[in-house]
Order: C-alpha cells, then sequence, then structure tokens
C-alpha cells in the first residue's frame, strides 16, 4: 500500500524500493547515525540516474516534466527506508524556485551535483531595506539538510511578514547542529548585513513555498508511518508472550489497527495535496489541500512510530532497532513543519473563507458515450410523476444499477458513476429501498427463480419494505453465536426465539431472518436464512425499543412458533452464513463527481463557529480544524476506493478504515456541536435535528452493524494478518 494507484506509480514505487534496498540498506544507514557529522551520499549520482530528483522540474531543466504525485511517491519510498541523504529539502528547494520562474540551478539540483537545505521558520533572520538595497542578518531555525547543502532555501522575516530567500553555501556562515535525527541532521546559518544579490529573495507567495514544503513532508511521513505500522504489525505476528501470539491480545491488535488508520489518513492526505499542486486547481484549493497534510500527516507519523515502539517493547527501546530512528525523523518533521495546531487553524480559516476541495474524478473516453445512451433512456422518465416515475426507473434498472439484468444495468463502476450523475442533473431519485439494498443482491445470487419473480420487481419499485432479523440479546455482532431456532416441519419451518435492535419492524412488509436449523454442526454452519412475511405471520410479536434519544426507532421482535413456508428458505439449509456475508458486504459504487460536502454535521459547527461572540478562540480554532480534517480524509478514502473502482483494481484499506474513522468523526462533530451550542443544547424537547439529539443518535453509529471493537478486530485480522481471537475456552 502506498501514495500510488496507477500500473505507472506501482511500477514507479516498485522502482525506487528497489533502489533503496540497493543502496540504502541498514548498514549504511548505522553509517550514517555512527558519523561525526553528516556526509554527501556516495550514492546520490545513482538516485539522479534514475530521474528521482527531476521527476517534477521541466525537460529543459534536466526534468522528467511529470507532477508532483510522481514526487511524491518517490518522496515516500525515500522516507520509508529512511536513506540517508537531503532529498526532501532538496526537492522542496527545486520545487519553490521552478515555481518562482528561478531556473538557474534547477540543473544541477536535478542531476545531483547541488544539495539544497530548508529553514521553514525564520528564527531571528530579518530583511532591511534602504533604497534597493536589501540586506539579511540575523540566526537561522534549524536548517534541514544544511550540514551537506548547496543551497539554502531560508525562512525570513519582513517586516513582520515571512518571505523567502535562496542563498549558496558560499555566502553564509555555517554551525553544525546536534541533531535530534542523527540520519539527516541540520545547521544553523548566522550573517550580519549580507546583501542580497538580484533573484536571491524569492518571488513566490510565501504561503505557496509553506504548502510545497507541507506536501511533501506529509508524502515522507506517510512513508514513514508505513514502515512503522508493518514493522509493529510483524512483530506482533510473531513475538509470543503469556503463551500467545502477542498479536492475537486485543489491545495490541486494536492499536495496531488503529495506527494502520492514522497511516492511511497520511497517505491520503499527501496523496491530495500532490494532486492539488497542479496549476489548474485554484489557489484557495490547493491551499487547503496542502493544510490538510500538513496537519494530518506529520502527526499521524509521530503517533504511529511512537506507538510502533511500545508494540515492539523492550527491543524497540534499544539503540540497535531503527524504531527510535523513524521516531526521530517523524518528530522532527513534525517540529520543523510548523506545529499541528497552527495547519489546523489553518484548515479551519481557509474553510471559513469558503475554500472547499473539489474531488472529481476524471471518467474514461468510454464514459461520453455510456453517457449519451443514459440520457436518452431518462428522457422519459422526467415526463412521468410519482409511482410510474419510480415504476420506469426500476424497471430500466436504475434502483441498483449494479446489479445484473433484468433487475439492474450490469452496470461497471464508470457507468455507475456516469448514471448517478445523470439522475442528478435530470433531478430524478430512483427508489431507496434501504435494507433492501442488502437484501435484493442476496436473493439476485442465491435466491430461486420464484423468489427473484416474486420478491425483486416490487423491491426495486418500493411496494416491498424489508427490515433485518441478525441481532438477539446474547449475540449481536457475533452472528455465528445466534440462538433462535427453526425447526423442520411439513411444508416449511417453524421458529421459535427472539430478535433485537431491528429497524424499521413496525413499517416493513418482509423481513430476513437468520435462525439455526442444526445445532450439531459448527456454529457457522447451522444457520439459515429466511424470508418472513411481518403481515401474515401468527405469532410474531414486534415491540418497539425506547432509545436514549426517547424515539422508538428500533424493535425487539419475538417468533412464537412463526410458521414460514419451505419457498421461503433461501438456498439450502444451512446456507445462513454464506448468504448473510453475502448480504453484509454488497456495496456499490458511489461517488459523487464534484463532491465538496462536508456533511450536515461539518455544515453545523462552522456555523456554530461563525455565531461565536468575538469569534471562535485559539482551542475553537484548533479542535474544528481536527474535525475537517477528518472529514477531508473521509472524502479522499471514498474517492481512492472510487477510482480503484473504476481500474478493476482490488479494494484497498482504505475501505475499511473508512467505516472506522467515518463513525467516530461523526460522533465527534455532534460532541462537538453541543459543546458549542452551550447550555441551550440542555433543554429538553429539542427536534431530532438538535445537536442534543443528534449527539445521542450518533452513539449506535459504533455500535450498530458492528462494533467498533469488532471493525478493529477485522482491520487487524484481514488487512494486517494478526492472529484471530482464541476460541472461547481456550
Amino acid at each position: 500500500m502506498g501514495i500510488e494507484l496507477s500500473a505507472d506509480e506501482h511500477d514507479l514505487r516498485d522502482s525506487v524500493r528497489g533502489w533503496a534496498a540497493r543502496h540504502a540498506p541498514p548498514e549504511v544507514i548505522r553509517a550514517a547515525v555512527d558519523a561525526k557529522s553528516e556526509v554527501r551520499p556516495t550514492y546520490w549520482k545513482s538516485l539522479a540516474d534514475l530521474g528521482m530528483l527531476g521527476l517534477h522540474l521541466p525537460e529543459e531543466c534536466g526534468g522528467a516534466g511529470v507532477g508532483l504525485v510522481e514526487l511524491a511517491i518517490v518522496t515516500e519510498e525515500l522516507g520509508r527506508a529512511l536513506v540517508p541523504g537531503p532529498f526532501l529539502p532538496t526537492v522542496v528547494v527545486s520545487t519553490v524556485l521552478n515555481e518562482a520562474g528561478r531556473r538557474d540551478e534547477l540543473p544541477y539540483l536535478a542531476d545531483g551535483s547541488m544539495f539544497g537545505a530548508l529553514a521553514l521558520a525564520p528564527g531571528s533572520l530579518r530583511l532591511a531595506r534602504a533604497g534597493g538595497t536589501v540586506t539579511l542578518s540575523g540566526v537561522s531555525s534549524p536548517v534541514l539538510g544544511g550540514q551537506v547543502g548547496d543551497l539554502f532555501l531560508l525562512a525570513v522575516d519582513d517586516n513582520g511578514a515571512r518571505a523567502f530567500v535562496a542563498v549558496p553555501r558560499e555566502r553564509l556562515e555555517l554551525t553544525d547542529l546536534p541533531s535530534h535525527d542523527p540520519v539527516r541532521r541540520n545547521a544553523q546559518v548566522e550573517v550580519e548585513g549580507l546583501t542580497l544579490a538580484e533573484g536571491e529573495l524569492v518571488e513566490l507567495d510565501p504561503q505557496r513555498v509553506l504548502d510545497i514544503a507541507a506536501t511533501l513532508f506529509a508524502a515522507e511521513a506517510a512513508g514513514l508511518a508505513d514502515w512503522a505500522i508493518t514493522t509493529a504489525a510483524e512483530y506482533a505476528r510473531t513475538r509470543r508472550q503469556f503463551g500467545r501470539v502477542i498479536g492475537q491480545f486485543q489491545g495490541v491488535k486494536h492499536k495496531a489497527a488503529r495506527l494502520l488508520g492514522l497511516t492511511e489518513q497520511a497517505r491520503v492526505t499527501a496523496w491530495d495535496a500532490a494532486r492539488a499542486m497542479d496549476p489548474r486547481t485554484t489557489a484557495s484549493e490547493a491551499s487547503l489541500a496542502a493544510a490538510v497534510a500538513g496537519a494530518v500527516a506529520p502527526e499521524a507519523a509521530f503517533t504511529v512510530t511512537k506507538d510502533c515502539i511500545q508494540i515492539l517493547g523492550g527491543i524497540g527501546f534499544t539503540w540497535e532497532h531503527d524504531a527510535h530512528l523513524y521516531l526521530r525523523r517523524a518528530q522532527s518533521l513534525r517540529i520543523l513543519l510548523g506545529s499541528t495546531a497552527s495547519w489546523r487553524r489553518r484548515v479551519t480559516t481557509l474553510t471559513r473563507q469558503g475554500a472547499r476541495r473539489v474531488l472529481g474524478i476524471d471518467l474514461p473516453p468510454e464514459a461520453e458515450r455510456i453517457r449519451a445512451d443514459i440520457r436518452a433512456e431518462l428522457c422519459a422518465a422526467v415526463a412521468l410523476e410519482g409511482a410510474e416515475r419510480t415504476t420506469y426507473l426500476a424497471e430500466s434498472g436504475y434502483t441498483a444499477p449494479h446489479l445484473p439484468a433484468p433487475w439492474g444495468k450490469s452496470a461497471d463502476a464508470v457507468t455507475q458513476l456516469v448514471i448517478a450523475e445523470e439522475l442528478r442533473a435530470a433531478g430524478l431519485e430512483p427508489h431507496d429501498m434501504i435494507i433492501g439494498n442488502w437484501v435484493v443482491p442476496t436473493l439476485v445470487e442465491h435466491g430461486s427463480a420464484e423468489q427473484m419473480r416474486r420478491f425483486l420487481p416490487p423491491s426495486l419499485r418500493g411496494d416491498i419494505r424489508w427490515c433485518q432479523f441478525f441481532s438477539e440479546p446474547g449475540a449481536g455482532s457475533d452472528l455465528a453465536g445466534l440462538s433462535t431456532k427453526a425447526t423442520k416441519v411439513a411444508g416449511g419451518w417453524r421458529i421459535q426465539g427472539q430478535k433485537v435492535w431491528t429497524s424499521m419492524a413496525r413499517d416493513a412488509h418482509w423481513g430476513i431472518c437468520l435462525a439455526r436449523t442444526d445445532s450439531a454442526v459448527a456454529k457457522h454452519k447451522g444457520l439459515s436464512y429466511f424470508l418472513i412475511d411481518l403481515g401474515n405471520s401468527p405469532g410474531l410479536d414486534i415491540r418497539p425499543l425506547r432509545e436514549i434519544t426517547g424515539e422508538s426507532l428500533f424493535n425487539e421482535v419475538f417468533f412464537d412458533d412463526v410458521f414460514v413456508p419451505d419457498e421461503c428458505l433461501v438456498g439450502a439449509p444451512g446456507d445462513g452464513w454464506k448468504l448473510a456475508r453475502t448480504t453484509l458486504a454488497n456495496e456499490r459504487v458511489a461517488m459523487s463527481n464534484d463532491s465538496t460536502s462536508l456533511g450536515p454535521g461539518v455544515e453545523a459547527l462552522l456555523e456554530l463557529a461563525a455565531a461565536v461572540p468575538g469569534g471562535p478562540d485559539a482551542e475553537q480554532l484548533t479542535v474544528l480544524g481536527k474535525v475537517l480534517c477528518d472529514a477531508q480524509s473521509g472524502e479522499l478514502m471514498a474517492l481512492r476506493t472510487t477510482l480503484r473502482s473504476i481500474t478493476g483494481a482490488q479494494p484497498g484499506a482504505e475501505s475499511s478504515i473508512a467505516k472506522l474513522l467515518g463513525v467516530e468523526h461523526i460522533q465527534q462533530v455532534w460532541e462537538v456541536a453541543m459543546e458549542w451550542s452551550g447550555p441551550g443544547a440542555l433543554l429538553a424537547e429539542q427536534d431530532r435535528t438538535a445537536a442534543s439529539q443528534m449527539f445521542l443518535s450518533a452513539q449506535s453509529l459504533s455500535i450498530a452493524g458492528g462494533t467498533t471493537n469488532v471493525q478493529l478486530n477485522i482491520i487487524g485480522e484481514r488487512i494486517l494478518g494478526l492472529p484471530r481471537d482464541p476460541a472461547p475456552g481456550q
């Protein structure tokens, strides 16, 4: 897993990873650690010969003329391998100078004969202006790569505003600094009355310089985090303590799963910031993407590398293990880039000023041919109204276009996206089947011809509403532990038991029910999948459950010798586990082509912030920035999942992580909204859209459909390869 998505990007990643393995093995890293001062790597020319130093630069300057996404991939991989040398400051310097139109040094930065050095904070460096002369005096903040750098990009104070200068080494007085990161070290610049030559004052918006730095710092941070979670998971899979592999302990497994979540956030935000550096992106949008990356990725890398040491235990605390080198690098990035809080506040400021990241998808050329056919077919629907329109859309395959014909349109990912765009443009809304969105695909895959004929058309039209009888008082997320029993009788089955947390049970016409038909086999093998007629099933007792919100959306349902005819058994007896997995796993591609949505909760927070007397304080701005970053991360994960679908690639970790982080994000949104609403949020008798009601309602999200703890287990086991929890009694 990495920033890369396309086949070409995967090839680039593999090329860099192979180069790093050959040229920067552990002994090279340790030699850099043990050296008295940083030295120029002997392998730098080979890196340049691969074109890695000039990917982003114009061809006439010795570059490849591609974008910052490719450069971010290289930066991530070199960070993952902790390759010694000033790659990061060098490419930041060359990117900045290229955008500033200063081209003389670019060929030398691209061919590896010139190294860059970088300081993003001014220290005490100040500009003084007298007539047409500009002089520089003071002491810099720590300069990244300064011990070996040739060209120094330095932040300076220009009459209270930040500016940048680019000055060659020979014009500066340098002092090597003892460095927290011994693999890539810092120096300090001191000057007194240095007259700047023409062009040394960088003619580029200083914020753009910071945004470029944030983008590439974030890419390296993603590589650091990836190494750390990979290392921690590998150790947790093999290290035994207390008679078990430690990855089997939920304390370790869940921590590792959360670290993977942070790693994915770092990766998607770095990727998006690199994409946004494209000149076609508006300045405010690009700056917002960079600010999100600056707020998320270095902080994530710091947390992941720190907790990697915790999972490694004593071995991680030794000098000989590389874990502390990654922690030192991550912490250095986080501090040199500027505080996480300051980047979060910038995200807030830009968003409150109206900046939004437009997450569009460039569909392949065949989309336009598909679009013409879809648009023509939808013209007839526009002329209809009410039930006739809904029926037409259902019968034409638009309720669930991903399903095979005749129920859907056998639409691949691209076609689904085109259909969504055209439906929206025409103002058409097919019926939302809700629970039926899970039931119908299961019947398509496993139902009999008669079941499909009987249930699919009315479900797609909305004439049948569904509910789901899965959870039980003694078996919530543990479906294999269900105890509701179905006994075979003449012509059908008799069901006895209790279900709970059933949404829509009082409004639905039919329900899907898992019941145990064989107690003599393994728990997950003895389940069967039934269709229950809620309007014609004597012995069915549906009782509303009052929730913490005061409403009664959930229900408990008692089956007292309920008869289900044979024709309402889906598949064969004992197929229930397989069918349930089909039900719960079904997902369709859904991504707007111009999505800028932050969600109603985040928009409510922005309104609350705007209403704060005197404006929100620094803490509120920081908290809001964190919420905004999480919202953006979730949208980016959804976008990457969709992009994988379009190319036919397998889903990445983003889809699983997005479910986990999305729930916690929504809960945080309404917790903050209630806090910011003040005492007024505590008033009773509020409508269901009030912050207090939304806060209470959101607590169900980490329980329903599989608890957060179960989701953490799934991430730990299926993605990180950690061992499954022990069976009861072991």
